[in-house]
């Protein structure tokens, strides 16, 4: 089984049948049955906020959604995308510290929303589930140092070479194999740390070079070898 739906079943049956889980005691089942939530959000909305006191995970059943911080300057650096099977808010309730980024929904998006005390119990009897949180932060500690990486060292050039194959990657392609998510010219800069107009510009250079497709805000790549020599991406 994989780890989403090692994830999003284990959720699944938290809500829908948490009593055969055996886990919890009957006060404790109606304690979770009073506190757990499902949220229905559409594009924009806020799921968490940086800095705020975590109380709970969100499992993320469908759609994307965006992790990001502020800078000083109030620019958005987009930090990784999460889609269907990620878990957010996690590290902060491991960790004992206030959430670190905030998250926004890019797409329609289903949550479950699980309370810190149910979801802690849940790891302590549920070692799938631990496991695939412990390759989550593992997977999340390679992918920050890999935008250090290619924030520090590559050209914006070939940092979008890069940041286009990885979406392409972790979101996937819809049937005309465009990348699953719609970006605006300016969250793309924000990714690839550069001004928007430096993003317009890049963008109109891929295409004319034939390295990709694009269609309003969708993206589809043509050129895979290409954009992987050129970005010096190993996938």
């Amino acid at each position: 089984m994989s780890e989403f739906n090692d994830n999003v079943e284990t959720i699944k049956a938290l809500f829908e049948n948490p009593e055969n889980l055996n886990v919890f005691s009957k006060e404790e089942l109606l304690e979770f049955n009073a506190e757990k939530k499902v949220h229905l959000l559409k594009k924009g909305d806020e799921i968490i906020q940086e800095g705020a006191t975590p109380k709970g995970i969100y499992c993320l059943v469908k759609g994307t959604a965006k992790l990001f911080k502020v800078g000083f300057n109030g620019k958005e650096q987009i930090l990784r995308f999460v889609n269907e099977g990620d878990i957010i808010g996690y590290r902060s309730i491991l960790s004992g510290e206030l959430f670190g980024a905030s998250a926004t929904a890019m797409s329609n998006c289903e949550i479950y929303y699980v309370p810190e005390k149910f979801f802690l119990k849940l790891l302590e009897v549920n070692p799938n589930l631990a496991f695939n949180i412990l390759q989550r932060i593992a997977k999340d500690l390679g992918e920050y140092a890999r935008t250090i990486t290619y924030l520090a060292q590559k050209t914006v050039r070939e940092r979008l070479a890069e940041v286009l194959l990885l979406l392409e990657t972790k979101l996937g392609t819809d049937k005309d194999g465009f990348i699953n998510i719609s970006l605006t010219r300016e969250e793309t800069a924000n990714l690839i740390g550069t001004a928007t107009e430096s993003a317009i510009r890049l963008i109109s250079e891929f295409k004319q070079d034939q390295l990709i497709e694009v269609e309003g805000r969708k993206i589809k790549i043509l050129e895979h070898k290409k954009l992987t020599k050129l970005g010096h991406v190993i996938l």
